[in-house]
């Protein structure tokens, strides 16, 4: 990848919304202050019935329009970046709050390796985040950041390929180079893109200094959809990514977070992650039958 020089790349940031009038004002304000302002904010809209459009147009963003219907985790994706201008190409989930005004400038830092080519930030709880979604959240976004690279595919297991464009940033360069994301696609473009790049000989970073603010409180039904969903995208791409040790993983984290609420006596909190997590087995159980059956 060619040098870049980090105080004269220019900076474009996408965000897909849908219905996202509720978390507009606290995006824009924090957005607003950012030490390091992007050069452009894009946002790309599924045909939202709210203000979601006409307050983007107030803060001076850009706006894209898509059909609901059309809506797709990677096309709609490339269509933003082909209509962006930067060499640095930034993704945020309109639920995804920058937890300061660093938020930017520390997630370009990162591309001070000119070997890493995509970088994810760390994801903070939100203040009405049910016990065990905020234990989920420090298991799987360390205090530390580091970069990761084909060579510790055999140590990390599933964890190499571990990334979010809930909030994340990509080399221009890069991504014209690799073709994009993978569409359609219906779920974890952005873990196709992390094993891409691995295969390609790139280094992927984990910025922790760079914070947001994102979580979900899903019911049991809501995890066993979604991880039906994940399922089936492994099973799709299981050339790709490596997914052996993918239950050791989860059972390490369940173990993780139990061992945390109990210590604290969180015994309500401690039944609920037991339920949650066999939403999220017997989803991924039955989303992987689902797809080899239907291969």
């Amino acid at each position: 990848m060619e040098k870049l020089n980090l105080e004269n790349v220019k900076v474009s940031l996408i965000i897909p919304t849908l219905d996202a009038a509720g978390y507009m004002p606290a995006l824009v304000s924090i957005l607003d202050k950012q030490t390091r302002k992007p050069d452009e904010i894009i946002v790309i809209d599924s045909e939202s019935e709210d203000a979601t459009v006409r307050m983007a147009e107030q803060a001076g963003y850009r706006t894209l329009k898509v059909k609901r219907c059309d809506f797709d985790h990677g096309g709609t994706r490339n269509y933003a970046v082909a209509m962006s201008r930067g060499d640095i190409v930034m993704f945020l989930s309109q639920d995804a709050l920058p937890s300061d005004e660093y938020y930017v400038e520390n997630m370009l830092k990162g591309f001070a390796n000119e070997e890493v080519v995509m970088i994810s930030a760390r994801q903070l709880p939100r203040k009405n985040a049910k016990p065990d979604e905020a234990l989920v959240r420090e298991f799987n976004y360390p205090a530390d950041s580091f970069v990761r690279s084909k060579e510790d595919i055999p140590r990390l297991g599933i964890k190499a390929y571990f990334f979010s464009d809930v909030c994340s940033a990509y080399r221009r360069d890069f991504f014209d180079e690799i073709g994009g994301f993978e569409s359609p696609l219906l779920t974890n473009e952005d873990m196709l893109m992390a094993a891409r790049a691995l295969a390609a000989d790139h280094k992927i970073g984990y910025c922790a200094e760079a914070k947001v603010y994102h979580s979900h409180n899903y019911t049991f039904k809501q995890q066993y959809k979604r991880n039906f969903d994940v399922a089936v995208f492994m099973e799709t791409y299981k050339d790709e990514i490596k997914s052996e040790g993918t239950t050791g993983e989860g059972i390490r984290m369940v173990l993780f977070i139990e061992k945390q609420l109990l210590k604290k006596f969180k015994i309500g909190a401690a039944v609920h992650c037991v339920f949650d997590s066999a939403a999220k087995f017997l989803g991924n159980r039955a989303g992987r039958k689902w797809k080899r059956n239907n291969a």
